[in-house]
């Protein structure tokens, strides 16, 4: 079969393929790529930029949604929708709206945070300031909202904020438990894995679940796309855990050890605490208690308490668990083999980043 190539002149950096020749508005959009979805969505995101006034709301919105990130969410949105539709512009408000919200929240984690960067940048309310940051914050909540109800087939707004409500308010209680965590000394594993399943997972998981709505897949599809990027979302952050204390800080790209220096109650901490017998356990106290100045000793040394207790071989296998939970509710949602594979393909490559 011959493959016709269009630029469609809306995004012309963005290819879609004919898969037979056809009327000029049939054509599918290839999925080959993360990076093709991220193009077609950063166009979407140029073309709705924040104009309103009064501007001191609006550009520090503006200006968080402008700084980087990969479009992770609003992409796999997209991707999930594709699989069972391939008319990509009905979804991009949707796409839109996630972004947005997810936005949102690192807005307002940062002033939690009391931190000082964003990707590398001022965050915003050391930009602009603290009031302006929690205003700036609460409009985009509101915009999501907003963005979802632009969607053309009103008949599926109620299912979609249904879904919407659910992750946001699982969202912020996620981000409680993390805070609570921070002064708990009794914090099981299960409980760490359920905050990173609400804080992380379930806006993937939203996303994608809205995406399929929109793409009409039956309630057991979407129910199973959901369930997919839930355990991705989980084992998403495991690699992260393991990358913060282990990755190469060549291509991680920031301090490896952070979280150990931070003290956060990981899965590898917590792991290592559930493992080790008494001597290892005042050791690891013993490190805990370190004093900044002795940083490097103290994320060396529980580094050692966990390569004794083999603790990242144990973080991969727990990793692998979820992945493989994931991959079984995706082969089930019988859809084509071939978009199975490019979202398979998707979720392996994060899994396995090394940044």
């Amino acid at each position: 079969m011959l493959l016709f190539i269009k630029i469609d002149t809306r995004y012309p950096n963005f290819l879609y393929i004919c898969a037979q020749y056809c009327q000029n508005d049939y054509y599918l959009l290839t999925m080959q790529t993360l990076s093709q979805i991220q193009i077609l969505f950063q166009q979407y995101l140029v073309d709705h930029q924040f104009q309103n006034k009064p501007q001191e709301l609006y550009d520090p919105v503006n200006y968080i949604l402008s700084i980087g990130g990969k479009r992770l969410r609003p992409a796999l949105l997209l991707l999930s929708y594709q699989l069972f539709d391939e008319d990509i512009d009905k979804a991009l408000p949707a796409a839109f709206a996630i972004e947005v919200f997810h936005n949102f929240t690192l807005l307002h984690d940062d002033i939690m945070d009391e931190a000082p960067l964003r990707r590398g940048k001022p965050t915003v309310h050391h930009k602009y300031d603290l009031n302006t940051g929690i205003l700036s914050g609460d409009v985009m909540m509101i915009y999501a909202y907003d963005y979802l109800t632009k969607i053309q087939d009103s008949t599926k707004i109620p299912a979609i904020l249904s879904v919407f409500n659910q992750v946001a308010i699982e969202v912020c209680e996620g981000q409680q438990y993390d805070m609570n965590f921070e002064s708990k000394n009794d914090v099981k594993i299960t409980e760490y894995l359920d905050m990173i399943r609400q804080k992380t997972a379930v806006l993937l998981a939203g996303g994608m679940k809205i995406g399929a709505i929109l793409g009409n897949a039956n309630e057991k599809q979407a129910d199973q796309i959901y369930q997919f990027a839930e355990n991705i979302g989980i084992a998403f952050q495991l690699q992260d855990d393991i990358l913060d204390t282990f990755g190469d800080p060549e291509k991680f790209g920031k301090k490896v050890g952070g979280d150990i220096a931070q003290n956060k109650k990981t899965f590898l901490l917590l792991k290592a605490f559930e493992l080790a017998d008494e001597d290892l356990r005042k050791e690891l106290f013993r490190f805990i208690d370190m004093k900044e100045d002795r940083e490097l000793e103290k994320i060396d040394g529980v580094k050692g308490v966990y390569s004794l207790l083999n603790i990242k071989e144990i973080a991969n296998k727990e990793k692998e668990k979820y992945q493989k939970k994931a991959f079984e509710y995706l082969h089930e949602l019988g859809v084509k083999s071939e978009k199975l594979k490019i979202i398979k393909k998707l979720a392996e490559e994060l899994l396995d980043r090394e940044i």
